[in-house]
């Protein structure tokens, strides 16, 4: 297996990379940001045949990672030749990358919801041209992509998305003054500080219904979502008869990074299209994880967190909704955590931009469009004090 690692400093980009490591793939290119350090560690290790970094750095990179060529271009190696790209790009930058390796006609683990979110319709335009395929890295999407295979859609009755409920589904009853570093501290997951938040706010949840509808053909209205503080079922499907079928691990994303990989290649060319895959050898130890412990499940407080109701409308909008409020939600978790909004300015945040966002279209071109006037206009409230 010869893997392309895009993101490959970031959370799942390393734990990616752990899971080649212990596999024993070989990983033909790298793309990362502006981590020249880990990004060294990782040639060393891997000898990628070439990698990319962010232009501001590239002179530095080149200096650095002497006798490997060094691009500034994360699209052109999702490109490249490999059994399976791994696409950990987070946010509206990883969509370039999506389009390429599956215009390339590549496999794609695809870890950069933002694809699925806001131009769903244009990827799989993009999967078709190309012949590529695609197989989401989320856990819970991987945990209904395995609870569908062997199934047909209609036969769907409800696609189950667990969360955790973050580090206040238990209180405080007033969010408003909960701090960034309450914020992070994660009950059950190891992730990177802005998807941390967005599981604090339940945005990450939201994103991710929207994702699951695009992917799986269904709309939203047929996605829900229940509280699992235990982590340990990480999507469930509802069939017509009543029957339900759920994925079930420990809260290691190896386990879900893994099945993507080996899925990958004969992964999903259309929405729905879902097929098994032959799953490889024990991931990180996992194979005596015992089955154990009280389980708990609870609707999920849309008052207390808003922004999980902002998705719901935001998708079922659709057009470029879906672009603004991702926009708006990368705008509003970095100032919170720079304390220039407070925990529950991010949803009034979002929303007053999803009421002034101007619908059209969706196209690459507006979709870029509505980006930029999106992110533009969140900064203007940042800087006004929201409710201004």
């Amino acid at each position: 297996m010869k893997l392309t690692v895009l993101g490959s400093t970031g959370s799942i980009g390393t734990q990616a990379l752990d899971v080649a490591r212990e596999r024993g793939w070989t990983v033909g290119a790298l793309a990362a940001g502006r981590n020249l350090d880990r990004l060294e560690a990782q040639v060393r290790e891997f000898r990628p045949e070439v990698v990319s970094v962010a232009e501001d750095v590239l002179a530095d990179a080149r200096t650095r990672l002497a006798g490997v060529p060094v691009i500034a271009d994360p699209a052109e190696l999702a490109a490249r030749p490999a059994d399976v790209v791994v696409n950990a790009v987070s946010g509206l930058p990883g969509l370039a990358p999506t389009r390429a390796a599956l215009e390339a006609g590549r496999a794609v683990a695809l870890a950069t919801k933002e694809a699925m979110v806001t131009a769903a319709a244009l990827i799989w335009e993009a999967a078709g041209r190309g012949g590529g395929r695609l197989v989401p890295v989320d856990s819970e999407h991987t945990g209904v992509y395995q609870c569908l295979t062997g199934e047909t859609l209609e036969d769907v009755a409800e696609l189950i998305l667990t969360a955790s409920g973050g580090p206040f589904r238990d209180g405080p009853a007033d969010l408003s003054r909960v701090t960034p570093e309450q914020a992070l501290k994660h009950p059950s997951w190891s992730m990177g500080r802005k998807i941390t938040v967005d599981s604090a706010t339940l945005m990450n949840k939201g994103l991710e219904v929207m994702e699951c509808a695009s992917l799986y053909g269904l709309p939203l209205s047929r996605v829900g979502v229940v509280v699992h503080p235990q982590s340990v079922m990480h999507a469930a499907v509802r069939f017509r008869d009543g029957s339900l079928k759920g994925q079930f691990g420990p809260t290691d994303m190896r386990l879900a990074i893994a099945y993507a990989i080996d899925a990958a290649p004969t992964g999903m060319a259309c929405p729905g299209d879902v097929r098994g895959a032959r799953r490889g050898p024990a991931v990180a130890g996992h194979l005596g994880w015992p089955l154990s412990g009280t389980w708990e499940f609870r609707e999920p407080d849309a008052a207390r967190f808003p922004c999980l109701g902002l998705a719901y409308r935001a998708g079922e909008a659709g057009g470029l909704l879906p672009a603004a409020l991702n926009a708006a939600d990368e705008v509003a978790v970095p100032a919170f955590l720079a304390g220039q909004l407070g925990f529950m300015e991010i949803p009034r945040l979002i929303e007053r931009v999803l009421d002034e966002t101007p619908q059209g279209p969706l196209t690459w071109d507006t979709l870029a469009q509505t980006e930029a006037w999106a992110t533009a206009r969140a900064r203007e409230l940042v800087a006004a004090g929201v409710g201004a």
